[in-house]
């Protein structure tokens, strides 16, 4: 359970990160570079989705 919850806050950090890196590479104007976090973020965000619904699962039991 703690590895869960600790696996929950990299997530959170990591898709803030992202979004963070969106805005400064917008805000300096390297559009190339917004893929990339841009996937980042959605691959996380993925990532918690399967995490919340095996949590879910879990507690039901």
């Amino acid at each position: 359970m703690v590895k869960k919850i600790a696996l929950n806050v990299f997530y959170n950090l990591a898709i803030i990160i992202s979004i963070i890196g969106m805005i400064w590479c917008f805000n300096n104007q390297k559009y190339l570079i917004i893929p990339l976090f841009l996937a980042t973020a959605a691959f996380f965000i993925y990532l918690k989705v399967q995490l919340i619904r095996e949590m879910r699962n879990t507690l039901k039991k």
